[in-house]
């Protein structure tokens, strides 16, 4: 049965007091209790520097059976190297998430291209022939090159998510490329009727069979934090 899996980009927000955690909480227990209203997490540190065993294995201590972990790919994979010539640094990437993936943890890996990235249908297509088939991906494309249909169909053919980014300067193109979905809500407030149309999409993935990732906005404010719960609350009820 397809599952709603719904969070933020990161979790370790002293600001989020007292509204989403509370007031005398420890920081060191953020993602403990974190765990206990939203049931994914999109990690942005791994985008800096590859994250220790250590670490890893805290963050599955510390969360349910059921939790799951989104990895956003290093930088040197997206931004210095830009898909191109990543024969030795991804495997190097993927082996250090591999703790996650035996816990049954492992939520997709989000690549996330540069805003002047334009499109290459010849460096993601021999990219994507490199990415293991076991290790579920999501592509953001931010340069609007990228949003055709030739791009769309290599997606299709290695079942690789088009990761639909909503931000206040651009919406991706909500097109289907995967067996699941992947959203990131990046406006700072959603309207009730923004928030309507946004469950009755993720009722459709779920109604055809789609898992459905959906990351809001992080930082300042708890309020994406709280959305997730909301949609969470409204899709299980």
């Amino acid at each position: 049965m397809a599952r709603l899996f719904a969070g933020t980009s990161g979790w370790a927000y002293p600001s989020w007091k007292p509204d989403f955690y509370p007031e005398k909480l420890a920081q060191k227990n953020f993602l403990k209790h974190y765990a206990t209203q939203l049931n994914t997490v999109e990690v942005n540190f791994s985008f800096r520097q590859l994250i220790k065993e250590t670490t890893i294995e805290k963050w599955i201590a510390e969360t349910p059976a059921d939790f799951r972990l989104g990895i956003k790919a290093h930088q040197v994979i997206t931004h210095i190297k830009r898909l191109k010539k990543t024969e030795d640094f991804l495997p190097r990437f993927l082996a250090t998430l591999e703790p996650v993936a035996r816990a049954g943890k492992m939520g997709p890996i989000l690549f996330q291209l540069p805003p002047n990235m334009k499109a290459d249908a010849e460096v993601l297509g021999e990219f994507l022939k490199i990415v293991p088939r076991g290790v579920p991906a999501a592509f953001e494309f931010r340069h609007e090159t990228w949003f055709s249909d030739e791009i769309f169909n290599s997606l299709k053919t290695h079942n690789r998510a088009l990761c639909v980014a909503e931000t206040e300067e651009r919406t991706t193109p909500d097109v289907v490329t995967a067996d699941f979905a992947y959203y990131r809500y990046r406006k700072p407030e959603y309207t009730p009727a923004e928030r309507k149309a946004m469950v009755g999409r993720i009722r459709e993935h779920l109604e055809q069979g789609r898992d459905v990732y959906a990351y809001f906005k992080h930082e300042e404010t708890p309020q994406g934090a709280i959305y997730a719960v909301e949609v969470l609350k409204e899709i299980s009820g």
